[in-house]
């Protein structure tokens, strides 16, 4: 192992550490890495080093096409929204949810089907409300439904080239890696005997998957997975998760709002709202006032005076120390209060922090300061918990449910700007038949140009978003906003640490000791072996940049043993997109943390004999659609 190799394995190493270790988002240790990567390189000597070409391409990139195909199938996945596809799609759900097995089956077959086609944590946040509504309807519990639906939405993504990051990055790959081994062919025998064997002595073009090249294998895998899903693998989540939900809140808003009344004599006479807040140690959160009988919104800097009434939301526990604490009394007419929240339906709402939301790692005070303190906090959940006690040292974290309480306008404003997941149906307010008619139309026109190679996919896509801004499916104020750049930054800063390893011959040698290894052991098994690798890392680190690592390395391999690329580029695809063991392998996984009520350990059980199923079923697979 050379310096340039030794260099590249150490922070290929120290990268998978930090993803691992999670302080950091994945997009800054991708930048983190990028520029250990540019400052080696200058210490070994730019001339002498192959660990970067050349500085001044350090940012390509992020101008890559797989980049670019990422950025357009999230921004198309908008205007399908925008149609309103899903919501005609959602109702036409409702009659199959009467039988258990059919509702798991009805929901994961519409939106492993979504995520075919359209980001798969987009697809399952508007399928999220929808599952819970249903839950609630049938009177079954959320824990049964979402783990089989998130799931389902990660099986989806494996369809098609666009259903997921890693089989847009193995795409691109396929088309580098022979053009690689094409110029590396004119002077190695041995790879000219490899290009006469795969490519053909003339005519040959390199390019890239196709659009539902991956569709043979990951449609099998994901109709089988949904199907095992549905009518076993729901069993094996713990039954002492599995409660039926009492109401279609999570937070039985009655046990904890009460409606108090201010004496003369109330230590809390004479201070703000805030105030009363903080020194009842977060215990007690007074959010409206009551003037003439009616329940109004108020400022956190209103004043308390004598004789004013209030509704406040407190443990139930709490209640009795607080009220000989600071001195008040409980009015009389809670009852009609409770009425009147619960009818108002504009006030107070259920929301779920999504990945991306910058609350997370944060406490309340952020919240205050984000929404002009003209939000309330009233509880928050965390796995199925409610947590009504010192809210202001909450951290959140992704998948938390909080209760918040605002009038209309601040709340969606609050969702909007906070990256929040409303628990709540949605009225179908935007789509229609029509405009999902049109929507799909224009989407399946681009595929089509894209399969008939009358422009790259990527070309056809943006011809598509075109179509979409100048018919006013997508504003044009808000394009680009459904764009994850987080993963667009990782794509785009890891791409060169791809490329170094390849420049330095690093999967070349990774690729001779695992044939080494392996000596004697029928291809398949390594096959097998790879797509379980990739398994396993996309459980602990972004499966994206999973595929950057793995793609160069399973093309080696191949290499190393004389045989066909593509089988192993598949395998890479297929285990990059199996995230099923825990909730941070995965967004989708996290995005059903709160509302599903589970815990860590939770998803290995369902998840560990799927990736074993997806393993048995996918190399067979592989080998008979991609023979070696």
């Amino acid at each position: 192992m050379n310096t340039d190799q030794l260099a590249i394995s150490l922070i290929i190493t120290i990268t998978f550490l930090l993803f691992i270790y999670g302080k950091w988002r994945y997009d800054v240790v991708s930048l983190i890495s990028l520029f250990i990567l540019v400052l080696t390189d200058t210490m070994l000597g730019e001339e002498k080093s192959k660990l970067v070409l050349n500085t001044n391409d350090i940012f390509n990139g992020f101008g890559h096409p797989a980049v670019i195909t990422v950025a357009a199938v999230l921004i198309i996945s908008q205007a399908m929204k925008n149609s309103g596809v899903v919501d005609i799609l959602a109702r036409k759900i409702k009659p199959y949810t009467n039988k258990k097995e059919i509702h798991i089956a009805s929901l994961s077959g519409v939106i492993a089907i979504l995520s075919g086609f359209m980001n798969n944590v987009g697809a399952l946040a508007l399928m999220l409300p929808v599952t819970l509504k249903t839950a609630w309807e049938q009177k079954r519990s959320p824990s049964v439904l979402l783990m089989p639906v998130a799931f389902a939405s990660i099986l989806g993504g494996m369809i098609t080239m666009i259903g997921t990051p890693p089989n847009i990055i193995i795409s691109a790959l396929r088309k580098e890696q022979q053009l690689l081994i094409l110029e590396q062919s004119k002077s190695n025998n041995v790879l000219q005997l490899y290009v006469t064997k795969y490519f053909g002595n003339d005519g040959f073009t390199p390019a890239p998957f196709g659009l539902f090249d991956f569709s043979p294998v990951g449609g099998i895998i994901a109709l089988v997975g949904v199907l095992f899903v549905a009518v076993f693998g729901w069993r094996l989540i713990p039954k002492s998760i599995q409660k039926k939900p009492k109401s279609e809140s999570l937070f039985s808003i009655e046990e904890y709002v009460t409606e108090i009344s201010i004496p003369n004599n109330s230590k809390l006479v004479g201070i703000s709202i805030n105030e009363a807040n903080k020194r009842t140690g977060d215990k007690l959160t007074i959010f409206r006032k009551i003037i003439n009988k009616k329940a109004k919104n108020i400022s956190l800097s209103t004043i308390i005076h004598s004789s004013d009434n209030f509704l406040v939301m407190a443990d139930p526990t709490d209640l009795k120390s607080i009220m000989d604490e600071f001195i008040f009394d409980l009015s009389l007419e809670l009852k009609n209060r409770l009425e009147f929240l619960k009818s108002d339906a504009s006030t107070s709402m259920e929301v779920v922090i999504t990945p991306d939301s910058p609350l997370i790692g944060r406490t309340r005070t952020y919240l205050r300061r984000r929404s002009s303190n003209r939000l309330t906090l009233m509880a928050v959940a965390r796995q199925d918990k409610p947590i009504h006690k010192r809210l202001g040292n909450i951290i959140f974290s992704i998948g938390d449910v909080l209760l918040i309480q605002s009038d209309e306008d601040n709340l969606f404003n609050a969702i909007a700007n906070l990256e929040l997941l409303p628990l709540a149906p949605r009225d179908i307010t935007v789509g229609s038949i029509s405009k999902a008619l049109y929507a799909s139309i224009v989407f399946l026109s681009a595929i089509t140009l894209s399969i008939l190679n009358i422009f790259p996919t990527t070309i056809s896509f943006i011809l598509a978003i075109l179509i979409y801004i100048f018919s006013g499916l997508l504003p044009v104020r808000n394009l680009y906003k459904s764009i994850d750049w987080p993963i667009i930054v990782l794509l785009g800063a890891m791409i060169p640490l791809s490329q170094a390893l390849q420049n330095t011959g690093t999967t070349t040698l990774i690729a001779d000791q695992v044939v080494f290894l392996t000596d004697g052991l029928p291809i398949w098994f390594v096959l097998s072996l790879i797509m379980i690798i990739t398994m396993c890392l996309s459980d602990i680190i972004n499966n994206a940049a999973t595929a950057l690592i793995m793609g160069p390395i399973s093309v080696g391999i191949a290499l190393s043993l004389g045989v066909s690329i593509d089988p192993f580029l598949m395998s890479v695809a297929i285990g990059a997109s199996c995230a099923f063991l825990t909730p941070i392998g995965h967004q989708c996984n996290a995005l059903i943390l709160g509302p599903g009520g589970y815990r860590f350990g939770d998803y290995w059980r369902l998840g560990l004999p799927l990736e074993i199923l997806i393993v048995i079923l996918g190399t067979p697979l592989i080998l008979y659609f991609w023979p070696l």
